[in-house]
């Protein structure tokens, strides 16, 4: 999924790049960046200045002044935009489009980005200056598999990554360089690598905008394709934002959601992000409490595991079996799927209701539901399906066992129990000792750990 910019992915280097064709780039890249910006036709408002300095993390934009709700932070023309309708090799790719098909659907993006980034006569030469190379983005992609594994034990991001780079690899073996070699005028798989081409990968995972379809189109088509968004994405995230990204089909405006006040650092929202999905799309997690977002994942099969357990016959470890096969057919559960609880309530709640009823089901009531084909009563259904905190704390005692029992499970995958990484956060030396790789997986487990400890106060 393409979203905004990442703010653990700001930092950027000034070394030379390993396979740049750039030419010269400016002693100082903000400011020939900026320069470009005003040649461009973008138009930024004299009360923000983007800086390194008084950022969370990298580059920023920060208030020169105060600012008022509402107020433009800046104007992009489309034209600045640098997607694949806009790359020099637009014609290619929209003749090859059917070829470029892929899962992800960032294939004709990706293969732009190889392009203008190693074309010394980019247009967008001056914006890639701001990353003269990629070694600071810092994704879970690109850490050893043992410190993954080590760090994020149980938090969902290694089996994401698994995932990510499978399609990597395929994407590049299978697409990529079939059109590179039809191109060696324009392409050269020595320079156009799958190491190039994994870092562009988390390029757009952290830098790039999805344009949001207007309400007619979401039924007709899929999702607009990803883009990148100069001046935009340097903006940081933080899940209080007080800036937001607004679309025009001349422009793109960041516009004031809330007063800033002067010397304040302007924070777009990459959308409702737990902590997982920041840290494996961006980079970066938000200490707790600051990401009102965070979320924590049981996996279904988890909740059929604390069945069988419970189960003291063969009858009823049978019975758990028939009930989850039903709750297949009826799509409530996957093998592969995982009921999502957020701080407030359950956001997969109608899944993990009618999945707890019917596996807390004797013989009897699941004959007669099965009948009944998994329908029952409108009202009663729509009051068992909301999960709020509260309605948790009231579901009936065998649904709240197995509740109970299934957070104790889901808190074993992980490597430490949560006061371990609530001392570790308390010890500011011991903290600050921590690698940046180790604190932001730490804030992940933390707000996952959290939300499953007050889970288990509500059903205990």
């Amino acid at each position: 999924m393409a979203s905004a910019p990442s703010a653990g992915a700001r930092d950027s280097t000034n070394e030379p790049g390993k396979r740049r064709a750039l030419g010269k780039s400016s002693a100082d890249p903000l400011s020939g960046f900026l320069a470009w910006c005003g040649r461009a036709g973008v138009e930024l408002n004299p009360k923000v200045r983007l800086s390194k300095e008084g950022a969370v993390a990298g580059y920023g934009m920060l208030a020169a002044e105060e600012l008022e709700a509402g107020e433009v932070l800046f104007t992009i023309p489309r034209t600045v935009l640098l997607s694949q309708h806009t790359t020099s090799i637009h014609a290619l790719l929209q003749e090859a489009q059917e070829s470029l098909q892929s899962q992800s659907g960032w294939v004709p993006l990706l293969l732009a980005l190889l392009h203008e980034y190693t074309a010394s006569n980019s247009h967008w030469q001056p914006y890639f200056s701001l990353w003269q190379d990629f070694r600071s983005l810092d994704h879970p992609m690109f850490w050893p598999q043992e410190e993954r594994t080590r760090l994020l034990q149980g938090t969902g991001i290694p089996e994401a990554v698994d995932k990510d780079l499978a399609n990597i690899y395929q994407e590049y073996n299978s697409i990529i360089l079939p059109f590179m070699e039809t191109h060696p005028d324009i392409f050269d798989p020595k320079l156009h690598t799958l190491e190039l081409y994994k870092e562009l990968v988390a390029f757009v995972m952290a830098y790039s905008f999805q344009e949001p379809l207007e309400e007619e189109e979401e039924d007709e088509k899929g999702p607009n394709p990803p883009m990148m968004v100069p001046v935009a994405d340097i903006l940081n995230h933080v899940a209080n934002h007080n800036a937001n990204l607004e679309y025009s089909p001349q422009c793109l405006r960041m516009v004031t959601t809330q007063p800033v006040g002067k010397g304040q650092e302007i924070f777009n929202t990459y959308g409702q992000m737990a902590n997982w999905q920041l840290l494996h799309m961006y980079g970066f997690a938000e200490p707790y409490p600051g990401n009102t977002h965070d979320t924590a994942d049981i996996q279904m099969v988890t909740l059929r595991r604390a069945a069988l357990q419970r189960a003291k016959s063969e009858a009823q470890q049978q019975l758990v079996s028939e009930q989850w096969d039903f709750l297949c057919q009826l799509e409530m559960v996957g093998e592969e799927g995982a009921f999502v609880l957020g701080w407030d309530e359950v956001l997969t709640e109608e899944e993990l209701s009618v999945t707890l009823k019917v596996l807390c089901m004797s013989e009897e009531e699941f004959k007669e539901y099965k009948e009944q084909d998994g329908w029952e009563d409108d009202s009663e259904e729509e009051e068992n399906s909301t999960l709020s905190n509260e309605a948790l704390s009231r579901l009936k005692t065998p649904c709240k066992k197995l509740l109970y029992d299934s957070v104790l499970l889901t808190l074993e995958s992980y490597g430490a129990d949560l006061k371990a990484e609530q001392d570790l956060l308390n010890n500011k030396e011991a903290y600050e000792k921590l690698s940046r790789r180790e604190q932001q997986a730490l804030h992940v487990r933390y707000g996952q750990k959290r939300i499953l400890h007050q889970l288990l106060e509500l059903v205990q």
